[in-house]
């Protein structure tokens, strides 16, 4: 897994790649929350170079919401290839986590 981060005006968007697994979870959920620590609440998640997603990949992307919530941010997420979003919605977390197909629109939903 690899994370990348920049800003585009208020918003960071964070482009995660390879597999977001259990193997991974702990580091990925620590970087996304340097990032919110760094005063970036409002964060797109940009998925679309993730090829997997198992439970443990899940709480991240949860807890990174929650994370920025209580700082009065917010996370979105763009770019996911079917087999991700099928997950996501299989477990229902689209009903709290808006999803988009791209990061441009991502990044407008919280500029707005």
């Amino acid at each position: 897994m690899t994370v990348a981060r920049r800003s585009q005006g208020d918003v960071e968007v964070v482009t995660l790649a390879g597999d977001l697994n259990a193997a991974v979870a702990g580091v990925t959920r620590d970087e996304i929350q340097g990032v919110i620590d760094s005063g970036r609440s409002r964060l797109v998640l940009d998925l679309e170079d993730v090829r997997f997603v198992d439970s443990s990949g899940l709480s991240v992307l949860v807890a990174a919401l929650k994370a920025a919530r209580a700082v009065g941010g917010d996370v979105v997420l763009a770019g996911l290839k079917p087999e991700v979003e099928s997950i996501i919605h299989l477990t229902r977390l689209h009903r709290v986590l808006d999803l988009y197909a791209d990061q441009a629109s991502a990044v407008r939903s919280l500029t707005n």
